[in-house]
């Protein structure tokens, strides 16, 4: 018998072994655990072989007309559908995106007239073929819920895999009272249902954040990870010396493996984590501009080390930048960091928000874009009508399904989202208009206080301004921040100045000939 048959003989007997033996859940999983063992040492022994018999064809002279298939190898990725479990952090209070967040989890906030920020990491991780995803969050979580329900889990998963999208908001138990107290507390109270999910072959945590704008395939970020042998990953990227402050920052070696981190660090301390980038393959030009490393929030963690650190090592530490990453550091753990190369931009701001929703309408600042076949962007299939434009001007904007735009409004440089009403005469201009989640009858609208309509009424002019879901503005306004104010909270009013830009809040009723 030669050494690739001994390999998958002992693989089937050990294979075998797992169901049958009589000696309890302990003796299953350590036979379990060889068994996978065997079966990965059999895939490099067969890959050997063949490449070997190959070699020595080419060097005996053995042609042959046809193509000779090219030699298997080894995926160090596995199967990720099986050995991967997808974490989305959904952030607290969301207090840098209020009034965004007022009456929804971060994640939910729409995005690009069409979509929502949890579509973003949920459509990476199905592109990568991570399929079983869970949303951690503590605030708001009811449409977030709904929609995740809707638009993911009829279609996760199959017959013979078991996928799925699910919100796991934060709750008090007999053995914990608390919410959750930071990122890897929230981790850290989930633990026992993630190693359920442990027990049925998930070796890697893919840790990820709600409120990032990219495209990735975590596929290669977890070979990269196992690869290294390393306890810990961290997607990481160039950064300015402007925005620096407010990322975690890394030093690392020749080979990438993190020798210093510092979260968010000021003055002196910032100053001490400037680099030569160009360890990450960045140009000259790039790494000269852009002198730190910058950890993107985006993680793979070894399941068992990551309970070893929340659990045993540091049971008491609540945030993965500030306490978790350097203290396994400094433990001794492997830190490794992964050089990402794409587009890639945090949207937890209102003003970071603004700028990336109306970059996706601008060819000549759009770096990230919906339309790609190879990793589409998922949402909830709603149904909705083709929108109708009505002899209007409508430039560089993306208009979202269902819409209603009427005769002489000007749109330019917006995003318009679904089931949005514009009336006669408007004029829009580098604005983001939410939509509504309903459309609203006639007799529905009679219970409002002068049937004011939700969308935008005849003649109103809106500039620099984020108009919520369900909003109502009556015609012959001005939201254009008249006096250029760039903070102001006026609530009470329906609306909120942050960074210059007004915003709307949502449900709220803007009389006719309001001037903000």
């Amino acid at each position: 018998m030669n050494v690739v048959n001994a390999h998958q003989t002992q693989a089937r007997k050990l294979g075998s072994q797992t169901f049958v033996c009589p000696h309890g859940s302990g003796v299953r999983k350590a036979v379990r655990l060889a068994a996978r063992g065997v079966s990965r040492q059999a895939q490099v022994v067969r890959a050997q072989a063949v490449s070997a018999s190959l070699e020595t064809k080419v060097a005996n002279g053995v042609t042959n007309t046809t193509a000779a298939p090219a030699p298997a190898k080894f995926d160090y990725a596995g199967d990720i559908s099986k050995t991967v479990l997808g974490i989305i952090l959904g952030g607290g209070a969301g207090t840098r995106l209020y009034p965004l967040t007022k009456k929804r989890a971060k994640p939910a906030v729409p995005l690009g007239a069409n979509y929502r920020l949890i579509d973003i990491p949920v459509s990476n991780c199905l592109n990568s073929n991570v399929t079983k995803i869970y949303c951690l969050t503590q605030f708001n979580s009811a449409s977030l819920n709904r929609h995740l329900s809707q638009a993911y889990n009829s279609s996760v998963g199959g017959y013979n895999t078991r996928g799925f999208v699910e919100v796991l908001a934060a709750s008090q138990s007999n053995a914990n009272k608390s919410w959750f107290q930071g990122t890897a507390d929230a981790v850290r109270q989930y633990m026992w249902l993630f190693e359920e999910a442990v027990r049925e072959g998930v070796e890697d945590f893919l840790i990820l954040s709600g409120d990032h704008l990219y495209r990735m395939d975590y596929r290669d970020f977890v070979r990269k990870h196992r690869e290294s042998g390393a306890a810990i990953t961290i997607a990481a990227l160039p950064c300015a010396e402007k925005e620096a402050s407010a990322f975690g920052l890394m030093k690392i070696d020749g080979e990438g493996r993190v020798v210093e981190f510092a979260e968010k660090p000021k003055g002196d301390a910032l100053q001490r984590m400037k680099v030569d980038t160009s360890i990450l393959g960045v140009d000259p030009a790039t790494a000269a501009s852009k002198p730190f490393i910058a950890s993107m929030g985006i993680y793979v963690m070894s399941a068992k080390a990551l309970r070893e650190l929340l659990m045993n090592r540091m049971p008491g530490a609540n945030d993965f930048g500030n306490e978790v990453i350097p203290g396994a550091k400094d433990a001794g753990f492997k830190v490794q960091a992964y050089a990402f190369k794409g587009y890639w931009e945090d949207i937890g701001t209102v003003e970071a928000f603004y700028n990336a929703n109306l970059a996706l309408a601008d060819p000549s600042k759009a770096q990230f874009s919906f339309y790609d076949k190879d990793a589409p962007i998922y949402t909830m299939s709603r149904f909705l009508p083709p929108s109708k434009v009505l002899d209007c001007d409508v430039s560089m904007s993306i208009i979202g399904d269902g819409c209603v735009i009427k005769a002489g409004s000007k749109i330019h440089n917006s995003i318009i989202g679904i089931r949005s009403l514009v009336g006669t005469d408007c004029i829009i201009d580098s604005a983001m208009m939410m939509g509504a989640d309903y459309y609203e009858t006639l007799e529905e609208c009679e219970y409002v206080p002068g049937c004011l309509p939700m969308g935008v009424g005849d003649g109103s002019i809106i500039r620099k301004a984020i108009i919520d879901k369900n909003a109502r503005i009556g015609p012959k306004c001005q939201i254009i921040n008249k006096d250029g104010v760039r903070e102001a909270n006026r609530e009470d009013q329906g609306f909120v100045i942050k960074d210059g830009i007004v915003v709307i809040i949502k449900d709220s009723c803007i009389p006719a000939g309001t001037t903000i």
